[in-house]
């Protein structure tokens, strides 16, 4: 880390397939090019495409390190990737944020004051339209924060919820909050066609 850097979080949300993930990639190809050290993490829970790697819907992906939800501490990311690995980084991003413990933003502060750049891009809102935690957490402490549409299925204006679906129909707002999945599991899609059951 260079003297005087000045750290700073940034979040990156929105509903499914807004391209939360594509562009947290985009961010961390540029610091690539410039030569920058990147540390990427994310949870432990998420292995829909690859154990080892962020991915896209559509194929893209980026290694990263698995970090276990409420685990998230400046020590944790030692034991992970060794005292001179964190310190050598630059840049210091997770995925999926909204599948990580409260202890997020604590972790999130700690890396920012050590003149980290700190990006984490994770979904706003459940499936049942309510605040993600710990993304609105994050939302408030952000430097800066971008939030990404998809385009609705039902209508095709820009979409800002994730409809979750059980063989085929909305699933009930009873059902579990977290539940790994991707296309055909789950819709974007508008206010509008959004259903609450």
């Amino acid at each position: 880390m260079r003297e005087g850097a000045m750290g700073r979080l940034e979040v990156i949300t929105g509903c499914m397939f807004s391209g939360k993930t594509e562009e947290l990639i985009r961010r961390l190809e540029r610091v690539r090019i410039a030569h920058g050290q990147i540390l990427l993490f994310k949870p432990t829970i998420d292995d829909r495409y690859s154990r080892n790697a962020i991915v896209t819907h559509y194929g893209r992906e980026f290694e990263a390190h698995l970090l276990p939800p409420g685990s998230e501490s400046i020590e944790t990311l030692i034991e992970i990737i060794g005292e001179e690995g964190l310190y050598a980084g630059a840049v210091v991003a997770f995925d999926e944020g909204n599948f990580f413990s409260e202890k997020l933003p604590l972790l999130c502060e700690a890396l920012v004051a050590m003149g980290k750049r700190v990006i984490v891009a994770g979904l706003d809102l459940t499936f049942a339209a309510e605040p993600f935690s710990p993304m609105p957490t994050l939302m408030a402490l952000a430097d800066q924060v971008d939030k990404l549409h998809a385009v609705c299925v039902k209508c095709g204006r820009n979409a800002t919820r994730t409809q979750r679906l059980i063989d085929g129909e909305p699933a009930p707002v009873t059902d579990p909050v977290i539940k790994v999945g991707g296309i055909g599991s789950y819709e974007a899609r508008c206010r509008d066609c959004y259903e609450r059951e």
